[in-house]
């Protein structure tokens, strides 16, 4: 354990850190490059703003296919050679997509095929990231992974956005193809070969194993409900920015970024264990509200204002990871983790779709407003249950949570068969 508070100086002096850090951050902007300029290739030919959704978050539909039959390798494939493999996957898609002048099907069919591949990336992430840092400062590690994110979305959609003004969609495809190559070797030459975390083969059988000891546990459930459906439902908004806004949009996606960065960086570093519990009450209502403005016919500049401040909103979720990883075994935290990002990914991606849809039925204006006021009911149906699951009184420090879940389930249930 590290002494005092942990902070950003001490994370970033781990050279492992780092080299997880910047690959991450590579791979972030190469995709929200590649996406925004894809929802605006598809959204130009199609004028369809459910196809542009589609190509942009429909990816993420892919993820629940990973869940499904990949993530073990999560714990049981050597962690730098899964990263490695990935990342050659995603550059070899994104060079096909700037190379090729392909239809909207085909660039779609490629996405998602890729995005399949890609599913258990996130499993391997965070799993890696338990490792590879103390156990003090896993909370403050995701936060400053999630930063990662955030800069590279600001980046990659606020110069995209610029870019895609002045250059044509191959050029700035071309450019998210350079940024995906250059995490081969910093993944590969960064990382140390670590062995497997569970001595198991990665298969089916194993990865729904896996997959039933997290769905099964009770106090799991609400946290995976507050993790998906609310934050879905904004991402429902998000997915409409490229229809309400066209060329703008990398604006509005770039303020939700930096909405979610100043979030993460504020509850990650500044607040205690019990204070992000107890901020994660509002910080869900957060979300939601903000956008809601979107009913209103406001300028883009006020519009931009409040995406980022109702994305500081998915702060909540960092106190929500932290219960989950007290929750869970150490040698399947990468598998519970990818499945928990997972879900996300794919609730995100349905959302799109379904904000999509009515968007074409109606407008992206009052489609907006209509999700971000589903997302505040959905917030205030979980207070209850979430509040049972996240009270820090009844949260024990370590995994004991977790064992008297287990003892539980041994009661209620026969053993799991080998």
């Amino acid at each position: 354990m590290t002494q005092g508070t942990p902070t950003y100086r001490q994370i970033f002096a781990n050279a492992e850190f780092r080299s997880l850090w910047i690959g991450s951050a590579l791979g972030n902007a190469s995709s929200t490059m590649t996406s925004l300029t894809l929802a605006l290739l598809v959204n130009a030919a199609t004028g369809s703003a459910l196809l542009a959704a589609l190509v942009m978050f429909g990816p993420s539909l892919a993820q629940v296919l990973g869940v499904s039959t990949l993530m073990s390798a999560a714990d049981t494939a050597r962690p730098r050679r899964i990263l490695v493999v990935l990342a050659v996957l995603s550059t070899a898609a994104v060079t096909a997509q700037a190379a090729f002048q392909l239809p909207s099907a085909a660039r779609l069919a490629l996405a998602l095929v890729v995005a399949y591949g890609l599913s258990i990336g996130s499993g391997v992430r965070w799993g890696l990231l338990n490792d590879i840092v103390a156990a003090d400062q896993f909370i403050l590690g995701r936060s400053a992974m999630n930063l990662s994110v955030g800069a590279m979305q600001i980046a990659g959609f606020g110069v995209a956005g610029l870019l895609l003004q002045a250059m044509s969609p191959s050029t700035v495809l071309w450019l998210a193809t350079a940024c995906s190559a250059l995490t081969i070797p910093v993944i590969r030459f960064g990382l140390r070969d670590r062995a497997p975390r569970r001595g198991a083969r990665t298969s089916l059988a194993e990865t729904w194993r896996g997959n039933r000891r997290l769905l099964s546990q009770p106090r799991t459930r609400p946290l995976l409900l507050a993790l998906t459906i609310p934050n879905g439902l904004v991402v429902g908004c998000e997915a409409l920015f490229v229809p309400y806004a066209g060329a703008h949009a990398g604006w509005l996606l770039a303020a939700g970024a930096a909405g979610m960065l100043s979030g993460d960086l504020v509850v990650g570093r500044f607040l205690t264990r019990t204070q992000r519990r107890r901020a994660g009450q509002y910080l869900r209502f957060i979300l939601g509200v903000p956008f809601l403005a979107f009913a209103l016919d406001l300028p883009l500049v006020l519009l931009a204002a409040a995406v980022a401040l109702g994305s500081c909103g998915y702060a909540a979720s960092l106190a929500q990871q932290e219960v989950l990883v007290e929750l869970t075994p150490p040698d399947q935290r990468g598998q519970v983790l990818g499945i928990e990002s997972a879900l996300r990914m794919t609730t995100f991606g349905i959302c799109a779709i379904l904000a999509g849809t009515l968007a074409d039925l109606t407008a992206p204006a009052p489609a907006i407003a209509l999700f971000a006021a589903a997302s505040l009911v959905a917030s205030a149906a979980l207070t209850v249950p979430l509040s049972r699951v996240m009270n820090p009184t009844r949260i024990g420090s370590g995994h004991g949570g977790c064992a008297a879940d287990e003892r539980l389930e041994a009661v209620r249930a026969p053993a799991d068969p080998q």
